[in-house]
């Protein structure tokens, strides 16, 4: 039964009755497997375009931005970098104080190689009156690591990913924010110089975003010749979920009940209400200095130049397809674009009357569509390419995790883990249908595509619902296609240790 205090907390959330009772349903029957055809591979899905097609592509991209069309670069940032310190908290609450395993003996002997080596030590000197180095000498190995952790010191252990100095450069260490900035100048500038970047933040971070946003920005639009337009949303309080109990009711913390943040997924409502044309999907912390952004700055721009070459393609058969006027190999030349060019087959279509041909080609290319770059699996968990069977029974490429993917099943199991690329998070999107409007993003999504997790509060298990993720379920239902690129354009930091790979040295 919902109190009025539920109602109210309800109405102040934008969340109605029946979306809470389809999330509590989500938790009493779980989310399907999805049904596999294949792992995606340069053989089934996923292109390597030769030298001449590269050229084609990156000088379609270039044409393309001489228009009058708004890019915007997208950047989820709203994430807490507290797992990138795992190891220096448990390091902190270990009876020893001296580094005693391989990644503490990494961090304290590399730890003047750190972009916030210098901000560390003055930090030190300000709370303990000593720098880094006597600290050291000292044996005093926990207070260093209290000061870059804590809130009196740098506090690195509760803020984002997007405020921490990342790499060091001759006038001062840069954050990802500001490599960020500096990438959407090379790969996302308009013909006017205009560079879109928008960032999603967590409320209690968005001023500190903000204010570096101030400090920098100026810097680098004199450097690039270019003029910063950014904005900031934070998730929306209506895309929380349900929290429920191991008997699937609503979880009540001291008598309220638990709403939980919807994931990544929840975002694809942060990326409908933008005003673009083409949007560039990139998480915060995959970036690396100026010496190594030739390879992700080209990469870029190419699969951006194979969605606009696609899309022109795509709008120019749907205007024909309008016009009434079409041929019979006309309309199978669109068909084979469909199956060949955008990887959607539907084992169907050879019985379908010549009516029914026309709105399925006419659905099928008037929704939205990206291009999706992918690395060389090395290992890396997470999400890969996969041809997958949609609701309506075609098969189309997606973007999986391996919550999705039945791992009972050894056949599947096998394919999950035999696969040849991984998802990198690197997307190009295009959000306009053939006569300029926007599409409404939400309707794309397929909700069978959520997960479940289990998670605690006040010493009492949860399920915890995740949304379908966003380059997930969230864009189940868009037009994909998937280009290789170098593993140098991949460069995630995890843990604060990955800062001291040469990619970010």
């Amino acid at each position: 039964m919902m109190t009025p205090q539920d109602k109210e907390l309800l109405a102040a959330k934008g969340i109605s009755e029946a979306q809470i009772a389809a999330q509590l349903a989500s938790f009493e029957k779980g989310f399907p497997y999805l049904r596999l055809d294949a792992a995606a591979s340069i053989e089934k899905g996923i292109l390597n375009p030769d030298n001449q097609e590269q050229n084609a592509f990156l000088a379609a991209w270039d044409e393309y931005k001489k228009g009058d069309k708004t890019v915007v670069k997208f950047v989820p940032a709203s994430g807490a970098a507290s797992r990138m310190f795992k190891d220096l908290f448990e390091f902190l609450e270990a009876s020893y104080d001296v580094p005693n395993t391989a990644f503490e003996q990494i961090f304290f002997t590399h730890i003047d190689r750190f972009a916030f080596y210098d901000d560390l030590s003055l930090t030190c000197v300000n709370l303990y009156g000593r720098t880094i180095s006597e600290l050291l000498e000292e044996g005093e190995y926990k207070k260093i690591v209290a000061a870059l952790l804590n809130a009196d010191g740098l506090g690195y252990g509760q803020l984002p990913k997007g405020l921490l100095l990342f790499h060091n450069y001759p006038d001062g260490a840069r954050t990802p924010l500001e490599e960020h900035l500096v990438e959407g100048a090379l790969y996302a500038a308009g013909a006017n110089g205009d560079v879109n970047v928008h960032f999603t933040v967590s409320p209690e971070h968005r001023a500190m975003f903000e204010t570096l946003v101030d400090e920098k920005s100026g810097v680098y639009a004199k450097e690039h010749n270019v003029k910063y337009h950014i904005s900031f949303s934070e998730q929306k309080p209506s895309t929380d979920t349900i929290a429920a109990d191991m008997n699937n009711q609503p979880f009540r913390d001291n008598g309220k009940l638990l709403f939980r943040p919807g994931g990544h997924g929840a975002l694809i409502e942060n990326l409908n209400d933008l005003d673009a044309d083409v949007v560039f999907i990139k998480n915060i912390d995959n970036v690396v200095p100026d010496r190594l952004k030739e390879d992700t700055v080209t990469y870029k721009k190419l699969i951006a130049g194979v969605l606009v070459s696609l899309q022109k393609q795509a709008f120019e058969y749907l205007e024909l397809l309008d016009s009434g006027d079409y041929t019979h190999e006309q309309v199978m030349d669109i068909l084979q674009f469909v199956q060949k060019k955008l990887f959607c087959k539907n084992p169907d279509t050879k019985n379908l009357e010549d009516a029914e041909l026309i709105i399925y080609l006419k659905e099928k290319l008037n929704r939205p569509m990206r291009v999706c770059g992918m690395v060389k699996n090395v290992g890396e968990p997470g999400g890969g390419p996969f041809l997958a069977y949609n609701p309506d029974g075609t098969i189309s490429l997606q973007i999986l995790e391996s919550s999705q993917i039945d791992m009972n099943d050894p056949a599947k199991k096998a394919m999950f883990e035999g696969g040849t690329h991984f998802n990198p998070v690197d997307l190009v999107c295009a959000v306009c249908d053939y006569k300029g409007n926007k599409f409404d993003l939400t309707k794309f999504v397929d909700p069978a595509t959520g997960f479940i997790s289990y998670k605690s509060k006040s010493g009492k298990e949860l399920k915890a619902l995740e949304l379908p993720g966003l380059w997930n379920g969230a864009m189940s239902d868009w037009n994909t296609v998937f280009v290789e690129v170098p593993l140098t354009t991949f460069n995630p930091v995890k843990t604060v240790n990955d800062l001291l790979r040469s990619q970010h040295q």
